[in-house]
């Protein structure tokens, strides 16, 4: 069944799809690979070439690469949705209240970090990647303090991008967590990444993706128009003293700051363009049907329509096989499209989690607009007013699931059923 509301289009399933909490499946019911280093290494090289764009058949090495490439980047589903699972645990028995998401990296974006960083594929920390939004810095080292300390898997590396931003502006903090379980699994030492930021930190954040959407620019990899960039990360020092944290290197004191903020905000008429993303990318929500509780999401985003498609899953391969079918249709069109799989409890929470691919920029456009204008940039810097962390939802989390190798089996009605 198809909804069509305003630019977000839902394909949903059909009535009486009986759904199934990815949390209570097997291991078997999610994707894995079983390829060999050096498949991996070799498909790396073949997949990191410039251009991948075919007209008409693809070569068979290449098509082969494809889909070892998808398989490996699929196999870290599981462990991200294990990771996943433990943060919301975690912050539920610390009430914590904030949004958390998990998405797979999306294939092009992986062929851009393979060409820039010169490391093999099996190196790429983040195929899967977790992210969770407090609603402000206590919130957020009180979790990462808890996670240092209790979450089952190994940390591999940390670099926390609050107390020592990028020079870009880019703000939060990053985990790499090496999967393991107490059980030998086959995803063992499966790394996923994890980002925790505050509001603010994910309002600039999603600008920042927002508006290298609509222009067609990869402003997140400081690809794109100088002076946007160099108003975000302007806006990035605006936000840090804010929160009472340091600021982006190199960036001038508040005075000399926010005079060329207004420059920059007037050259590039940016409040208007805000409201041009704001306007052309969102619809209003569309309920999903009543008892179908889907826990993966395709958003595929069209650059020419400024449209944004929406394909709900409850199982997690057959997602991941979506996901592989949509980045191939990719590569025979146009480039500025993007297509990704995201893991949430709830629709809302993909709004909150991914808000870049539905132009929802408003709390950066307000701060932007103080400045710009200068009515309120002295109140909003004593003051500041965030929005409210959404809540995590109220379905039960089982502390006992973090130290098994397998989910338990839902219980669907009836008897009661023994669990193996």
């Amino acid at each position: 069944m198809l909804i069509c509301d305003s630019r977000i289009i839902y394909f949903l399933p059909e009535a009486g799809t009986r759904n199934s909490d990815p949390s209570l499946d097997d291991m078997t019911s999610y994707p894995f690979s079983d390829h060999s280093h050096n498949d991996i290494e070799r498909v790396g090289k073949i997949i990191a070439a410039e251009n991948l764009l075919f007209k008409g058949a693809i070569p068979a090495d290449i098509r082969d690469a494809f889909l070892i490439a998808n398989d490996w980047r699929d196999a870290h589903a599981f462990p991200m949705r294990s990771i996943h699972f433990s943060i919301r645990y975690h912050m539920r028995a610390n009430n914590l209240e904030g949004v958390t998401a998990a998405r797979l990296k999306r294939m092009q974006a992986i062929r851009r970090k393979l060409r820039r960083i010169g490391l093999g594929f099996d190196q790429i920390q983040d195929l899967g990647g977790c992210r969770v939004i407090l609603s402000n810095i206590a919130d957020a080292r009180t979790l990462i303090a808890i996670l240092r300390e209790k979450i089952p898997s190994d940390i591999f590396k940390e670099a926390d991008y609050i107390s020592k931003p990028k020079k870009d502006g880019y703000r939060s903090h990053h985990l790499i967590l090496s999967f393991r379980r107490p059980k030998k699994t086959p995803y063992d030492g499966k790394r996923i990444e994890l980002q925790v930021r505050t509001q603010i930190q994910h309002s600039w954040a999603t600008a920042v993706e927002a508006v290298g959407l609509y222009r067609g620019e990869q402003l997140k990899n400081n690809h794109g128009d100088a002076n946007w960039l160099r108003l975000f990360t302007l806006m990035s020092a605006e936000f840090a003293e804010i929160e009472g944290c340091p600021l982006p290197p190199g960036t001038p004191e508040r005075e000399l700051r926010r005079s060329e903020i207004k420059q920059l905000a007037s050259s590039l008429d940016a409040v208007t363009v805000l409201e041009a993303v704001i306007h052309g990318f969102r619809g209003p929500d569309t309920p999903l049907d009543r008892g179908y509780k889907p826990t993966h999401y395709l958003i595929r985003w069209d650059h020419a329509t400024k449209t944004v498609q929406v394909e709900p899953y409850n199982k997690a391969i057959n997602a991941t096989k979506s996901y592989d079918k949509a980045e191939a249709e990719l590569r025979t069109g146009e480039e500025k499209d993007q297509v990704v799989l995201v893991e949430v409890d709830k629709i809302d929470n993909l709004k909150a989690a991914y808000p870049n691919y539905f132009g929802d920029v408003e709390y950066f456009k307000h701060h932007l607009k103080a400045i710009a204008q200068g009515a309120a940039a002295v109140d909003y810097m004593i003051s500041p007013k965030q929005p409210p962390a959404r809540q995590l939802p109220e379905d039960a989390l089982d502390p006992a699931w973090l130290k098994g190798t397998r989910f338990p089996k839902p219980n669907l009605g009836g008897k009661k059923k023994k669990t193996g």
